[in-house]
């Protein structure tokens, strides 16, 4: 049950935001009527503003992570000589494979490739199956840097430094 990491094809774009918006709607981290999940199901945008990239295993969409270069309005809370990355979704039927942490190590390849010096991103409070594996990796929390984009939403800071 292998998986190849690859960018996003136009053709999936539909498919990876449905994908993105479920997982997140379906963990309980927003409710449908929250305008995030249009951002979320944009994935035709956030290809033309970053990187989204795939996990697939053959025509079957398993997960995608958008990662944000400098100059992207996707970006967040990374600092210039960083990398960062952003809506993180594995299908459910795909979970314990994985595929998020495969995401997560080619967003730290792609910081690396970029010569940045770390890499920094934000993870909803109650997503704590993904800070496991952040902290699996060499994540650190960096409180300082948490924030709120909106009432009712906490973000904790996740960095990690090469």
């Amino acid at each position: 049950m292998g998986h190849e990491l690859r960018l996003v094809r136009a053709e999936e774009l539909a498919a990876v935001g449905q994908l993105t918006a479920d997982v997140y709607i379906g963990d309980g981290f927003v409710v449908e009527s929250d305008g995030y999940v249009e951002k979320l199901a944009d994935t035709a945008r956030r290809a033309r503003e970053a990187e989204v990239w795939v996990a697939v295993d053959g025509e079957q969409v398993l997960g995608s992570v958008t990662f944000v270069l400098p100059g992207s309005p996707y970006r967040e809370i990374a600092r210039d000589d960083e990398g960062e990355f952003r809506m993180l979704a594995v299908d459910p039927a795909a979970r314990g494979r994985g595929v998020g942490q495969a995401l997560v190590e080619l967003c730290l390849r792609r910081s690396r490739e970029q010569g940045y010096a770390g890499v920094r991103m934000s993870t909803m409070d109650q997503m704590t199956s993904a800070h496991r594996v952040y902290e699996r990796l060499g994540f650190t929390r960096l409180p300082d840097d948490d924030w709120s984009p909106e009432p009712g939403v906490s973000l904790l800071a996740y960095g990690m430094r090469f």
